[in-house]
């Protein structure tokens, strides 16, 4: 199913969906600066697509986005599902805000808040391609493989040391930033085409558009926005991101071949 197709919960005046995104609220490649609180206050489908490239930076340690996924209100997989509890006032509140929330009474889960107040809406952080303070990173994961660091959204966390204490914070002006990548730069070699979405901008990385994972409702909806050919990407790698990289590896042999 393509995005933006009617799938049973998203209500069209509730801005779940994906449409255009206004030049005004996309990153700026150039810019690199924080995102600004009107990025997140869109649709959040668009949202999560539009991270992909970006940086997340939490007291010096940082990665570039690889991986994220969407949920709303409307769709029982999201925490917002059941209303305004004391677990989930930060997801009605201003868009741009950190929600952070324990998973299975261990990992902390990092989360942009989206779309306008009273609307319970936010895009997970999933997997990070590491950036700075590898080391750190290490320190607080183990020694192990850079592509292991922060190949998932309890990994990421605890390689950036983002805390429960955390949830509720901006995004715009506190203690972890999310500002705006290079795209091809941030993702070298990382460029095409959108599944499902159409053509990107020249220099934006290929996502990939798949289900979900490690839930167990509304299970069909294919909000699930990964890097095309990305290491860092969680596990299972949806379909497509094994393909890319070998047809990636096939280009790199012809290339070579061409050249001698």
């Amino acid at each position: 199913m393509a995005l933006g197709t009617s799938v049973g919960w998203g209500r069209p005046d509730r801005g779940c969906g994906v449409g255009g995104a206004s030049a005004e609220s996309r990153p700026d490649p150039r810019a690199g600066g924080r995102l600004p609180a009107d990025f997140y206050a869109r649709p959040v489908l668009e949202v999560a697509r539009d991270l992909i490239g970006c940086v997340v930076e939490h007291r010096g340690v940082s990665g570039v986005i690889v991986e994220t996924e969407a949920y709303h209100e409307n769709e029982p997989a999201c925490h917002a599902f059941v209303g305004v509890t004391e677990r989930t006032r930060t997801l009605f509140q201003a868009p741009g805000l950190a929600y952070v929330y324990r998973s299975y009474g261990i990992h902390a889960l990092l989360n942009a808040v989206c779309e306008p107040v009273g609307v319970g809406a936010a895009v997970l952080i999933r997997a990070l391609e590491p950036l700075d303070g590898i080391e750190e990173m290490r320190v607080r994961r183990g020694r192990m493989r850079e592509e292991d660091l922060c190949s998932g959204p309890g990994k990421l966390t605890q390689a950036l040391g983002v805390e429960l204490s955390e949830n509720g914070s901006s995004l715009v002006d506190g203690p972890i930033s999310i500002r705006a990548g290079s795209g091809a730069g941030e993702l070298e070699g990382i460029v095409g085409r959108r599944e499902g979405i159409g053509a990107p901008e020249p220099g934006e990385p290929a996502v990939i558009v798949s289900t979900r994972i490690g839930i167990s409702k509304a299970v069909e909806l294919r909000w699930r926005f990964c890097a095309a050919d990305n290491p860092h990407v969680s596990r299972p790698w949806p379909k497509g991101v094994g393909m890319s990289r070998r047809r990636a590896r096939n280009a790199r042999r012809e290339e070579a071949v061409a050249g001698r």
